[in-house]
Parts: structure tokens; C-alpha cells; sequence
């Protein structure tokens, strides 16, 4: 009885491997993109929600969150970046901005992120 063989090809596996390969680096470019932007996220959830800064100024709130994105690094968004609104009702903080990861040559990655949280009074 003969057994026919299976499995990968030599050709089959280096388009796999290259698949693969791709996958990785892709992961590997965007992941910090995508950390940053949820750092970013929790400090203006964070600052939204404070209670130490109920009833200041919105150039109160935008000095925490600059005191928080010295703290964390974040260099995609200023407090200038951010839109804050102020009612009676308490603090709505939102923002968007663009990140371009280059991947290789001319291609390059564009994340458009947004926003927002809100605190009550």
C-alpha cells in the first residue's frame, strides 16, 4: 500500500511564511499607534471625571491633561487638540486626530482616531 504524501510545498511554505511575515510586521507598526491612543483616551476620561476640577476653567482642564501627557508621553495630541465643552449640566472632552505609520517606501499606514468622555458636576 503506497501513502500519498501531504503537507506544504517548499513554494507553499514561503507564501505562508511571507504571509505571515507581513502580518507580523503590519502588528508590530500599529500596535503603538493604537496604545498611544488609548492612553490618550483614559487621561481625557481621567481629567473629565475629576473631581478636583469641578467647576474650573477649561484652561484648568487642559492644563491636567498636559500634565498627564508629560507624564505618559503622548506626543500625537496637545491640550490645544482638545475640545472641551462646559454646561451646566458638567464637561464634555472630546478630540480626533490622524497618525501616519510608514511601513516600507511610499506605503504608509493612516489611523484616524477620535474620542470622548464626559464628567457631571
Amino acid at each position: 500500500m503506497q501513502r500519498k504524501q501531504s503537507g506544504l510545498s517548499m513554494i507553499g511554505f514561503l507564501i505562508v511564511a511571507s504571509f505571515i511575515a507581513i502580518i507580523v510586521i503590519l502588528g508590530m507598526k500599529s500596535v503603538p499607534a493604537v496604545i498611544e491612543y488609548y492612553t490618550i483616551l483614559k487621561n481625557v476620561k481621567a481629567v473629565a471625571k475629576s473631581s478636583e476640577l469641578r467647576g474650573g476653567t477649561v484652561a484648568d482642564y487642559r492644563n491636567a491633561f498636559g500634565k498627564r501627557a508629560i507624564m505618559d508621553e503622548m506626543s500625537s495630541i496637545t491640550p490645544a487638540d482638545l475640545d472641551i465643552v462646559k454646561d451646566s449640566t458638567g464637561v464634555e472632552i472630546s478630540f480626533s486626530y490622524q497618525r501616519k505609520v510608514p511601513l516600507f517606501g511610499p506605503v504608509s499606514l493612516l489611523f484616524d482616531f477620535e474620542g470622548s468622555a464626559s464628567g457631571s458636576n
